[in-house]
C-alpha cells in the first residue's frame, strides 16, 4: 500500500471526526499551555524561594496528574466512537498492522499540532499570567520576560509521553478486538447491570464518613489532619454510589408501577437503567471536579478577599519583640532602644505591653500537664502553655492579685478549664481563679493549639517549671546557645500608622535583633508582603486549577452528551416508529437528559454545603475567621458556576438533540 496513503486518511479521519477531535485537540493544547506557564513561572528568578515558589511547584505537580488522568479519560471517547469506523477499514481488506501505521499518524498529527499550539500560546500568555501574579502579590517590580528553555523541554516530554501512551492503548484496543466487536464498538449498549447492594452499602458508609468528619471536627487542627481522609472517603462514595447506588434507585422506581408506565417516565428510567453503568463515571467524575472547583475558587477568593481580617488576627499588635534569654540586661536594652528609636521617629506609643514568660507545648490530660514529648495521646490534647510570673501579670492588667506558693491562675483561650487543681509538670496547684479573659490574648476557639495561661507566684518557679520541661539540652548554633527558657515580650501599638511608624519599627527590629541578641521582631507592616506573597500565591494557583478543572468539567459534559446521541438516536427512532409522537420523544429526552447531567451538580452542591463548617476550621488555621466572608464568597461561587455550568449543558445539548432528530 502507498505510503502516502495513511497520511491522507489520517487527515481525512480528523476533518470527519472533527466533532469529537477539536474539542480534544483544544483541550490537549490548553492543557500544554496551562502546564509550560505553570513550569514557566514557579522557574523565574523572580518568584524567589519562599512560601510563592513552594506553592507554584505544589500547583505543578497537580497539573500532571490531572493531564495524565484527563488526556487518557477523554482519548477513551475518541476511540469508542471511532471503533465502527475502524471495524469497516479492516472488513474493506485493510489489516490491523496497516490501521495501526493510519492511527499512528493521527496521533502524530494531534500531538505535535497540540503541543506545537500550547507551547506557543504558553509563551504569549506567560507574560500576562505573570503580570497577573504580580498584581495580585501587590509587588512593584519590572516585568522580567523569560521564555524558559528548560520548561519548553519538560512540556515537550512529558505531553510527548502521554501521547505515546494513549497512542500505545487505542493500538492495543484495535489489535485485541475482532472485525464484529469493532462494527458494533461504538454504539453497543450496556446489559442491564444487577444490582450492587453491597457496593451501594459501601458508598453510603463512606459518604457518611466523610460527612461525618466535616460536620462533627471542631478543631482547626483536627480539621487539618482529616480533611483529606473526608476528601477520600466522598470521593469514593460518590463514585460507589452513581455506579451502585443510581442503578438501585432506578431499579426501585421501575418496581413503582405508578411512576414507571408513564410515557415518559418509562423510557427515560428504562434508558438510564440500560446505560447508568456507563454513565456513572462520567458523571462522578463531573461531580468531583465542580467540588473542587467550587472548594478552590470560593476558599481562595475569602482567603484574599479578607486579608486585613487576617493581618488583624495574626498580629493584634504593631510590633511584637521576643528575646529568648530574658536577663536584666537584654530586657534593659530592648527598652532603651524602643524610647530612642520611637523618640527619634517622633512617633507616639498608644499601648504597651511587656511580660516575661515560659513558652513550650504540652500535653494537657484531664487536670495533668504532661511537659515530656513521650507517651501516647492525640493531637487534641497538645497546647500551648505560656507560664507567667504574677509580678508580670499584675503589671500588664494593672491588678493587685495575691498567690500562695501552691496557687495559681488559670486561662484558656478556647474553653474553660473547670477544675480546682492542676498538675504541672512534677508540682500540683491549686486553681484559685480561672480567668475569664486576658489582655495577651481573647477568647477564640480558632486557634489550632488551644493555649493554656498559667500566672505562678514567682520568676523562680517559672524557670523551674521551663527547666523541667527543656532539661539540659545542648544547643548546636551560636544562637540557640544564648537562648535562654524564659522569654521577654513586648507588645506595642502606635496611635497612628503611617510612615514614620513603619521606619520606627525597622529601625528598631535591626537594633534589637543585632544589640539584644537573640531577639525575633514582627510587625503587621513588615509581614505584609510575606502574607501577599502566600494568600496572592493561593488565589492565583485556586482561580488557575478551578479554571482548569472547569475545562475538564466542560469536555466531559460535551463528550457525554455526544456520546449519548449516538447511543440514544435508534432506540428513539425505533420509539417513534411503534407510536410515540415526535412531541413525546423530545419530552423523553428532556427529562432525562435533565435528570442525568444537573445530578452531578446537586451531588456537587450538597458536597461543598456539607464541607462548609471543616473548609472554615481549616481557613482558622490560615488566620482567617471571618465566617460570613467565606460564606458569601461560597454562595456567589455556586451561583456562578450553576449559571456557567446551565449555559454549557443548553449549548452541548443542542449537539445532542441534532444527533438524536
Amino acid at each position: 500500500m502507498n505510503k502516502s496513503i495513511y497520511s491522507k486518511l489520517a487527515v481525512t479521519n480528523i476533518k470527519n471526526n472533527r466533532k469529537t477531535y477539536i474539542p480534544y485537540i483544544l483541550t490537549a493544547v490548553l492543557t500544554v499551555m496551562m502546564y509550560y506557564i505553570m513550569d514557566a513561572l514557579a522557574r523565574n528568578k523572580s518568584v524567589g524561594d519562599g512560601s510563592l515558589r513552594a506553592c507554584l511547584n505544589y500547583a505543578l505537580g497537580v497539573i500532571i496528574v490531572f493531564a495524565v488522568i484527563f488526556l487518557f479519560y477523554t482519548n477513551s471517547f475518541l476511540i469508542k466512537r471511532r471503533k465502527k469506523e475502524i471495524g469497516v477499514y479492516n472488513i474493506l481488506g485493510m489489516g490491523k498492522r496497516h490501521i495501526a501505521k493510519m492511527l499512528t499518524i493521527e496521533s502524530l498529527i494531534t500531538a505535535v499540532t497540540s503541543i506545537a499550539a500550547g507551547l506557543v500560546t504558553g509563551i504569549v500568555f506567560s507574560r500576562l499570567m505573570y503580570l497577573i501574579l504580580l498584581k495580585l502579590l501587590h509587588y512593584n517590580v519590572e516585568m522580567t520576560f523569560e521564555i524558559s528553555p528548560i520548561s519548553i523541554v519538560r512540556t515537550i516530554a512529558l505531553f510527548a509521553a502521554i501521547f505515546a501512551l494513549t497512542l500505545l492503548y487505542n493500538l492495543m484496543q484495535i489489535h485485541l478486538a475482532n472485525p464484529v466487536e469493532l462494527l458494533r464498538g461504538g454504539s453497543q449498549g450496556e446489559k442491564e447491570p444487577k444490582t450492587k447492594i453491597l457496593l451501594t452499602v459501601f458508598g453510603v458508609i463512606t459518604i457518611g464518613i466523610g460527612y461525618y468528619i466535616a460536620i462533627t471536627t471542631e478543631s482547626p487542627l483536627e480539621a487539618l489532619m482529616l480533611f483529606f481522609v473526608a476528601v477520600i472517603c466522598v470521593i469514593l462514595g460518590t463514585y460507589a454510589l452513581f455506579t451502585a447506588g443510581s442503578i438501585a434507585l432506578l431499579k426501585a422506581l421501575r418496581k413503582k408501577k405508578s411512576f414507571y408506565y408513564k410515557t415518559k417516565n418509562f423510557t427515560s428510567v428504562s434508558g438510564m437503567i440500560y446505560r447508568m453503568k456507563q454513565n456513572a463515571v462520567g458523571l462522578a467524575n463531573i461531580c468531583i471536579l465542580s467540588t473542587m472547583v467550587l472548594v478552590m475558587i470560593s476558599s481562595t477568593v475569602s482567603l484574599y478577599a479578607g486579608m486585613d481580617d487576617i493581618m488583624n488576627t495574626r498580629f493584634p499588635e504593631q510590633f511584637k519583640v521576643t528575646n529568648y534569654a530574658a536577663n536584666a540586661e537584654g530586657m534593659e536594652k530592648i527598652d532603651r532602644i524602643i524610647k530612642e528609636e520611637t523618640e527619634k521617629a517622633g512617633v507616639t506609643i498608644k499601648d504597651e505591653i511587656s511580660y516575661r514568660s515560659g513558652e513550650m507545648s504540652a500535653i494537657l490530660e484531664g487536670g495533668k500537664v504532661r511537659l515530656e514529648e513521650s507517651g501516647n495521646y492525640d493531637v487534641i490534647d497538645v497546647v500551648e502553655l505560656s507560664v507567667i510570673p504574677l509580678e508580670d501579670y499584675n503589671k500588664y492588667e494593672k491588678a493587685d492579685v495575691s498567690l500562695k506558693d501552691d496557687e495559681v491562675l488559670l486561662y484558656m483561650t478556647g474553653k474553660m478549664y473547670g477544675k480546682d487543681s492542676i498538675q504541672l509538670g512534677s508540682r500540683r496547684y491549686k486553681v484559685a481563679r480561672e480567668l475569664k479573659d486576658m489582655t495577651l490574648e481573647k477568647k477564640n476557639k480558632s486557634n489550632v493549639m488551644e493555649h493554656l495561661f498559667i500566672v505562678v507566684p514567682s520568676l523562680k518557679q517559672v524557670e523551674d517549671i521551663t527547666n523541667e520541661a527543656y532539661g539540659d539540652s545542648e544547643m548546636e548554633d551560636t544562637w540557640t546557645q544564648k537562648m535562654g527558657n524564659v522569654r521577654y515580650t513586648v507588645r506595642i501599638d502606635f496611635e497612628e500608622n503611617g510612615k514614620k511608624e513603619l521606619s520606627a519599627m525597622e529601625a528598631m527590629g535591626d537594633r534589637i535583633v543585632s544589640e539584644a541578641a537573640p531577639s525575633f521582631c514582627e510587625s503587621r507592616e513588615m509581614s505584609i508582603e510575606s502574607f501577599y506573597m502566600l494568600y496572592g500565591g493561593l488565589l492565583f494557583i485556586g482561580i488557575y486549577l478551578g479554571l482548569m478543572f472547569l475545562m475538564a468539567t466542560v469536555l466531559i459534559i460535551y463528550y457525554k452528551q455526544i456520546s449519548e446521541g449516538f447511543d440514544d438516536k435508534e432506540r428513539y427512532q425505533i420509539m417513534q416508529k411503534v407510536g410515540m409522537s415526535k412531541k413525546e420523544v423530545k419530552r423523553s429526552i428532556r427529562s432525562q437528559v435533565l435528570t442525568v447531567f444537573f445530578l452531578p451538580l446537586a451531588a456537587a452542591i450538597i458536597h461543598i454545603a456539607v464541607a462548609f463548617k471543616v473548609i472554615t476550621r481549616m481557613l482558622e488555621a490560615l488566620n482567617f475567621v471571618n465566617v460570613s466572608l467565606f460564606l458569601t464568597c461560597t454562595i456567589t461561587t455556586v451561583v456562578v458556576f450553576a449559571i456557567f455550568y446551565a449555559i454549557v449543558f443548553a449549548i452541548t445539548a443542542r449537539e445532542y438533540y441534532k444527533i438524536v432528530n
